[in-house]
């Protein structure tokens, strides 16, 4: 956890290979009754719209796990804000003992202020807060990305995490989307972050199996152990442009000026005529 704490304010993504093809995107299907004939009864209210599946991308040259980093066209004043949710796979014991792992009052916050934003959560969080990871993964105006199992490394060196060997990724991966369904999230997408955003060809070929495009960022906030909310804020809406993808943290013990933060950079960037959306809306429009 300390480990990943230390990227916050220097990483801007890590490793080669990247792809920029993007998927077909799918489209919502509306199904209608036909008219009525004469004499039988009128039909019932028309079925609902079927929300249209997330947006990926095609994946790279060989097969490789294709990576996003921010919304590369158009001038639409749009930020994602995201946050990770981190907790490493052998931090039970910390968060026995009373480390906070998690940050409730931040996605009160953000709830309060009405800000659409997608949480990075690792399965090892969602075990340990389960109620938590239900709330957020039922709310709509969230969505719920992985960011591993174990939160080790999936390239190394990674800020001293552990690593996870290149056979067992794809599975590391497939058990924290087993880790949301059991806590019962709903509003989950098929995006991943790599631990401590350190990744290379090795890690997107391995991780090809789990079917994810790969979400890295543009902005650091360089939240991580910060002391100082204005000074995160600052770097936040010093780096923001039109398409930016914001990396901050939803770890109280790691991050704990996050939320005052979100208290200044939210009605400033508003004030300046932008829109919060989900990873997925800024996908949508590449």
């Amino acid at each position: 956890m300390a480990a990943l704490g230390l990227l916050g304010a220097a990483l801007v993504g890590c490793g080669t290979g990247s792809a920029d093809t993007p998927a077909p995107k799918a489209k919502a299907t509306v199904v209608e009754s036909a008219p009525p004939r004469a004499g039988t009864a009128a039909p019932g209210p028309k079925p609902a719209r079927v929300p249209a599946a997330p947006p990926t991308m095609a994946p790279g040259p060989g097969g490789l796990t294709p990576v996003y980093a921010r919304r590369a066209k158009g001038t639409e004043k749009v930020v994602a804000l995201t946050f990770d949710a981190d907790m490493t796979a052998d931090q039970g014991p910390r968060a026995a003992r009373g480390e906070r792992f998690d940050n409730p009052e931040l996605i009160a916050t953000l709830r309060r202020l009405k800000v659409d934003a997608t949480v990075f959560m690792t399965g090892r969080w969602a075990e340990e807060y389960p109620d938590q990871a239900r709330s957020i993964g039922g709310d709509p105006r969230f969505e719920i990305a992985n960011h591993s199992y174990s939160h080790y490394a999936f390239a190394s060196p990674c800020y001293g995490l552990p690593t996870v060997a290149g056979p067992d990724m794809a599975s590391d991966v497939q058990r924290a989307f087993d880790a949301f369904r059991d806590a019962g999230a709903v509003n989950v997408v098929p995006y991943f972050r790599f631990p401590g955003g350190c990744y290379d060809d090795a890690a997107l070929r391995a991780l090809a199996p789990a079917g994810v495009t790969a979400v890295q960022w543009d902005v650091v906030s360089g939240d991580a152990f910060a002391k100082d909310a204005d000074a995160v804020a600052e770097q936040v809406l010093d780096g923001v442009k039109p398409g930016s993808l914001v990396v901050m943290h939803c770890t109280r013990s790691a991050a704990p000026v996050t939320e005052r933060a979100i208290r200044r950079i939210v009605p400033e960037l508003r004030a300046r005529g932008y829109r919060f959306v989900k990873v997925s809306e800024l996908m949508s429009a590449r």
